[in-house]
């Protein structure tokens, strides 16, 4: 498919058949985070990749109380889980580079976006998944002192595309030369 119709459809899905997902396409739905950029090469990011129903419905308890993406995580037959290792990323010797400080949750956004686009690309849905209680989600999947969970995505076949969610127009998000200045 062409990546920029995939930019174009993707929208999020929360409600998933039980298929499985056929591993080689699994894997190239990983090789395709593997590939993204982070700051000086440091890849940091790990994924968790969870089948386990028990594992799933531990997580799914982890989301914040209406977060409309807890079913979605105990039906997809597949839950990844992005965890980035903390204080290397925009890190020189110790030391923050930027104001910004710690750069994995840059790295990591551009991870999860890479893994959400390949597995379009499939006709696979995803979901961002980020309100909910990460200590726990942490001690569930056991990840270790120096990571952090950042961020997880069920994964699975779906009946029907979503509705086309309303964008911004250009003109209210693009600027020349200065913040406010119109481009358009």
């Amino acid at each position: 498919m062409d990546l920029l119709k995939v930019i174009h459809e993707r929208q999020s899905i929360r409600k998933y058949r039980e298929d499985e997902i056929p591993e080689e396409i699994l894997i190239e739905i990983l090789e395709a985070a593997r590939r993204s950029p982070s700051w000086a090469n440091t890849q940091t990011w790990r994924f968790i990749i969870v089948k386990d129903t028990r594992v799933k419905e531990e997580l799914s308890k982890t989301l914040t109380e209406h977060n409309p993406a807890k079913e979605a995580l105990r039906k997809a037959p597949v839950v990844i889980c992005l965890v980035s290792q903390k204080g290397v990323a925009g890190f020189s010797k110790g030391v923050p580079r930027t104001s910004k400080g710690d750069y994995y949750m840059f790295d990591a956004g551009i991870a999860m976006e890479h893994i959400v686009l390949a597995a379009w690309n499939f006709g696979l849905g995803t979901c961002h998944v980020g309100a909910f209680d990460h200590e726990e989600a942490e001690r569930v999947l056991g990840v270790p002192e120096g990571f952090t969970i950042v961020a997880m995505t069920p994964l699975g076949y779906f009946d029907e595309k979503p509705i086309v969610t309303p964008r911004k127009s250009l003109k209210e998000i693009l600027f020349l030369d200065r913040f406010g200045k119109p481009y358009l």
